[in-house]
Order: C-alpha cells, then sequence, then structure tokens
C-alpha cells in the first residue's frame, strides 16, 4: 500500500485497540488515545525504510535518506545470509526485513527502552520522528506543497505540546506500566502496532509480505503472505483509494468514538 493509506490504517488500528480496552473496562485516558493514534500512524509508514523512494526516505531530509541505504544494504544482507532454497533471488532489500514480526518487536522494544532510560528528551525525539511521519502520512498532500523544515517545526512543537501533556497527572506517562520508572514504557506499542499494521497491508498485494520470517513455511524461510491472488490488488490502485481509505477512516471514527464512550 501506499504511505496515506498505511498511515490511516495505522491510526485506526490504534483507536480500535482504545476501543477494546474501553470495552474491556481499562480505557485510555485521552491523551494516550490520541498520541497512541499519531504515533501509529508515523510507526506504519517505518517498514518502508528499506525503499529509496518511499514517503520516510524524503520526510527527514538528507538523513532519512542516507539511512533508508543503509537498511536496504542490510535488509538485502540478512536476506542472502538466511534465504532458503526456495527463496529467489533478490537486487535489493525491500519488502524482507523491516517487513517481518522480529523487525516490528525489536523496533518497538528499543523504543520502550529508551523511552524509560533516556527520559524527557528521549520521549520528544520518539514522538518528533513519529509525528512527523504521521503529518507526511495523514496530510501528505499539505505536506508534499510544505517545505521540510515547516514540517520538522510542526512536529517539534506537536511533540513538546503532547508531552507537556502526558506529563500530567493521570495524563498517561504512567498508562498500563504504573510502576515507578516505568513511565512512557507503552510507547513501544503503537510502534509496534503500526509496523505490523504497514505489513498486513502490504500482504493484501500482489506481492505479498514475509511478516512470518524466519518461520520457514514449505521451501520457503520468506514466504510472502497474503490472501488469495484473486483478492490482491496493486498498491495505489482503486481498491486502496476508494474502498480501504475509506474504510480505514469510518473505522477510525468509531474506534475513537467508543474509545471515548461517546458511542
Amino acid at each position: 500500500m501506499m504511505g496515506p493509506a498505511h498511515s490511516l490504517s495505522g491510526a485506526a488500528a490504534w483507536l480500535g485497540v482504545g476501543a477494546a480496552t474501553a470495552a474491556a473496562g481499562y480505557p485510555m485516558p485521552w491523551p494516550v488515545l490520541v498520541v497512541g493514534a499519531l504515533i501509529c500512524a508515523g510507526a506504519a509508514l517505518a517498514p518502508d525504510l528499506d525503499h529509496k523512494a518511499a514517503t520516510i526516505s524524503r520526510a527527514f531530509g538528507p538523513v532519512s535518506r542516507w539511512l533508508c541505504e543503509i537498511v536496504d544494504v542490510l535488509s538485502y544482507a540478512v536476506y542472502k545470509a538466511t534465504r532458503s532454497k526456495g527463496d529467489p533471488r533478490r537486487s535489493g532489500g525491500h519488502r524482507t526485513l523491516t517487513h517481518t514480526w522480529v523487525w516490528a518487536v525489536l523496533v518497538g522494544a528499543g523504543c520502550s527502552a529508551l523511552a524509560i532510560t533516556g527520559g524527557r528528551w528521549a520521549v520528544l525525539g520518539i514522538l518528533f520522528v513519529h509525528l512527523v511521519l504521521a503529518v507526511e502520512g495523514l496530510l501528505w498532500r499539505a505536506a508534499r506543497v510544505s517545505s521540510d523544515v515547516l514540517v520538522w517545526l510542526l512536529g517539534a512543537t506537536s511533540a513538546w505540546i503532547l508531552a507537556g501533556v502526558l506529563d500530567q497527572p493521570g495524563n498517561g506517562a504512567g498508562w498500563l506500566f504504573a510502576e515507578p520508572g516505568q513511565e512512557y514504557l507503552w510507547l513501544g506499542l503503537p510502534i509496534v502496532l503500526g509496523a505490523l499494521v504497514h505489513d498486513i497491508g502490504d500482504a493484501l498485494t500482489v506481492s505479498g509480505c514475509p511478516i512470518l520470517w524466519p518461520i520457514p513455511i514449505g521451501r520457503k524461510r520468506w514466504y510472502p503472505l497474503g490472501p488469495p491472488k484473486a483478492m490482491r490488488f496493486r498498491a495505489g490502485s482503486w481498491v486502496e483509494l476508494k474502498v480501504l481509505m475509506p474504510v480505514f477512516m469510518l473505522l477510525g471514527g468509531l474506534g475513537g468514538a467508543a474509545a471515548l464512550n461517546l458511542i
């Protein structure tokens, strides 16, 4: 799928989690719901860090382009080192390492560890990166015609304000993990969810997605999971733009309303 659909699906997924926790009797504070949805929307773009033409490669100027090149090389090296006889030969690393559950869990766990060990500035950094990505994905038309600096300023300002809101008592810094020193440990959850939602979205396209690596399926270790071929579509096709994106918006709205006990 393309960036806007990935971001919408990520936000909708977190709002759905908010609805589920509210139904289970553990409602999220509204700042956690909002910040988590934005982080998840941004994290849903991150697996394409292995693709030089992806939205994330443009999000942070030369830094993200350089990082994309490194991740592409790393992903390709891991693919070559772990491929089975049934896996095809490739010329690049797109839709390999960063499109697996292993990558999603490692990145989410790393962000959680950074948040609880690095203090406020680490939290601000995590928020800044994912809010910039959320702007690039959710507001992609405006972001394309704006300068990168304006998008970065919006991300930085939003990160500062939202972190201040979360720091207020009862607003969610200690949501889910209430022990002293565990504030913001939950930040890794929307990051994991966003990456997995991205992978599921890509699995719906014609190429599939090797989400389960390194678990072998048949003769392949990088098995491209997906529905039957007749149910798949091409990225950017009318199915994605005219069907899936409106569905994500509707589900996100319903999930958010349910999470806030409005319905």
